[in-house]
């Protein structure tokens, strides 16, 4: 089978590429703006096609002859000062991808979305079974669920996608921002001084990739399945990290009140100065979701087996 990876320099779509490479059963290229980047990162049998997902032009030339297309790219930042650059990638981008797969006959159409798509509530477990009709807290979230409705229009004019919603990814692979991986390292260096209040779910990138790559071959048209091991807060997570490898002093817990405060004045100094808040309104917002992903769909149905989040976190921070 022909495939095509779209992310593949990011955490997600790089292991996608590495798990699909153990068959040796499929013929592997990537959507990549960088050859150098993507030389570095996978060996010489993955086709390196030149492009973005926000130009058509390229897009066009690289699912041509593709059966299936994981489409894995986005920006998964917290916040940039120009929001439109969300719309460009997550939605437009997203577009792109969906019209030249339609457009070129593509089999299949594996889509990477968010658990930010469902609605859920404080403390309580939630599954693949209500889209939130409410926009997020962020302008990444917000775009996501924008490209999500994009991606149901293509399916309901008959093409086949398979959604995955992860939640927060950490592991072995290419970074290309922060998220739990930053975190754990700023742990271990001692440069948190506070934890923030709340937490979020989280998931091995290696289990990621398997359950992209299960769901391609036996999910049903327009089947969603979240991907999610575990529900962290963000003081659990930072004692699991020192299981592991010591940090040099333990945070408090930040109150919710001066958490709020602080995230609305470096907020406002970041919109002055175009540099990225420490903590963004929205991020914030997240953290307070406190809703509690439940993947017993993708566990049942495609007999996804996640590594626990101990196990992954001593992976990850031996690959430090």
């Amino acid at each position: 089978m022909k495939i095509l990876v779209t992310g593949a320099t990011g955490m997600i779509g790089a292991n996608i590429v590495n798990e699909l490479l153990k068959s040796g059963n499929d013929t592997v290229s990537i959507l990549a703006r960088s050859k150098e980047k993507a030389e570095k990162l996978f060996p010489k049998n993955v086709k390196i096609m030149l492009g973005d997902i926000t130009d058509k032009e390229s897009l066009k030339t690289a699912v041509s002859g593709q059966d299936m297309i994981y489409h894995s790219a986005g920006l998964p930042e917290q916040w940039f000062r120009d929001p439109s650059l969300f719309t460009k990638t997550n939605v437009d981008g997203t577009r792109n991808v969906l019209e030249a797969a339609k457009n070129a006959k593509v089999k299949r159409v594996v889509y990477t979305s968010t658990i930010d798509a469902f609605q859920g509530f404080k403390d309580q477990t939630y599954d693949e079974s209500v889209l939130d009709p409410n926009p997020k807290g962020t302008y990444y979230e917000r775009s996501k669920q924008e490209a999500d409705r994009i991606a149901v229009g293509y399916l309901n004019e008959g093409m086949d996608i398979v959604f995955l919603h992860p939640s927060g990814v950490y592991g072995l692979g290419p970074i290309s921002s922060p998220g739990p991986n930053g975190l754990m390292k700023d742990l271990i260096r001692g440069k948190v001084p506070m934890l923030l209040p709340g937490g979020f779910p989280v998931v091995f990138a290696k289990d990621c990739a398997i359950g992209h790559i299960l769901a391609a071959k036996h999910g049903k048209v327009g089947d969603r399945f979240i991907l999610s091991e575990s529900y962290l807060s963000l003081k659990d997570f930072a004692v699991l990290v020192n299981e592991i490898r010591p940090i040099p002093k333990m945070p408090n817990v930040m109150p919710l009140a001066i958490a709020k405060i602080f995230s609305t004045i470096v907020e406002g100094f970041a919109w002055l100065t175009g540099h990225p808040p420490l903590l963004p309104k929205g991020q914030l917002h997240f953290l307070q979701w406190q809703a509690i992903p439940s993947a017993e769909k993708a566990k049942k149905q495609l007999g996804w087996k996640p590594t626990g989040a101990k196990e992954g976190f001593r992976q990850t921070i031996e690959s430090f």
